[in-house]
């Protein structure tokens, strides 16, 4: 497909989602040069802090913030009809808030009113949220004579789910599919200017990966925020594609792509659920691999395993 960079200029708008910290936040200082005019939304404390950050960006445009809960329907209304009544349009949505909690499929040893909170938690913001934030304001931007952007953000766990988070998992693999359906409607809609993208980043070193910590060395397999949303808006607005899946230092395109095609083998030869994790399975896992990638088992990332570099990240740390 053909990108439109035209998108990004002067006087633009966009909502960011998630805006106050890691991926969001370095979103807005990746457009604020432009000049264009920036709408962070967030629950964080730190939202103000990021407002003041984007507004000390040189040729930044207006930056403004929302304290919105995207599980929210109500909330997210009003942030629509606040954008509306200051800007009149949107041309880029980045549906990028999202929050990690142990969810398990089931516990042993946990309370269930406790576990399923968890998990309530996770699918408000990361699955519900994104929904909320698309249907709400994907009317208005199929709608406006400008060219527009929906990116709906991801994670390799919603493809390849890796055990040991199943909630997350779970909350990733609807918004892959959400923004899938999200694309096709929007191609279909009368007169629509308006795509959706789903941005599946790597390996990045944000508060979210860090568990709030950025003060610990950002570990050298990962990527920065800003590394990460430099190549997806090149992706979406340069090249138009839909899928946009990130590398990072330790994992390359072909490793994800091998470990996607593993993935949808386990359909289509009807393997056991997750056989990569699969004792059975897993000698057979590397062998495919590294066959893809015309390398050794163990000749990445320090002799580790290929089943072993992170999927995404909340098994990055």
């Amino acid at each position: 497909m053909e990108g439109n960079t035209n998108i990004i200029h002067k006087g633009a708008v966009a909502v960011i989602t998630g805006g106050a910290s890691g991926i969001g936040l370095a979103a807005a200082k990746f457009l604020a040069p432009a000049g264009v005019n920036i709408v962070l939304v967030d629950v964080s404390d730190g939202l103000d802090a990021a407002v003041a950050e984007v507004k000390g960006v040189e040729g930044a445009g207006d930056v403004v913030g929302s304290r919105t809960d995207v599980a929210q329907v109500s909330q997210v209304i009003a942030l629509r009809d606040r954008v509306l009544d200051l800007y009149g349009e949107v041309q880029i949505l980045l549906n990028n808030a999202g929050v990690v909690r142990p969810t398990p499929a089931f516990s042993l040893s946990r309370d269930l009113a406790d576990l399923q909170a968890d998990w309530a938690t996770v699918l408000g913001v990361n699955m519900a949220g994104v929904i909320n934030v698309a249907q709400v304001f994907a009317p208005l931007m199929a709608r406006q004579e400008n060219a527009s952007v929906i990116i709906n953000t991801g994670s390799k766990q919603g493809i390849t789910t890796p055990p040991g988070n199943a909630g997350y998992n779970v909350s990733k693999a609807a918004v892959k599919v959400f923004t899938e359906q999200l694309a096709h409607e929007l191609r279909n809609a009368p007169d629509s200017n308006c795509t959706a993208h789903l941005f599946v980043p790597g390996w990045v070193w944000t508060p979210l990966t860090a568990r709030g910590d950025l003060s610990q060395p950002k570990p050298a397999g990962a990527w920065t925020a800003e590394q990460t949303v430099e190549y997806m808006f090149e992706h979406v607005l340069e090249h138009g594609d839909f899928y946009v899946i990130c590398p990072d230092n330790e994992t390359n395109t072909k490793l994800d792509k091998a470990r996607i095609q593993w993935a949808l083998g386990d359909i289509i030869e009807n393997r056991p659920a997750l056989s990569r994790w699969h004792p059975e399975f897993a000698a057979r896992y590397e062998e495919f691999v590294s066959e893809r990638q015309g390398l050794g088992a163990r000749s990445r990332s320090r002799g580790r395993p290929l089943d072993r570099i992170p999927d995404g990240p909340t098994s990055a740390p």
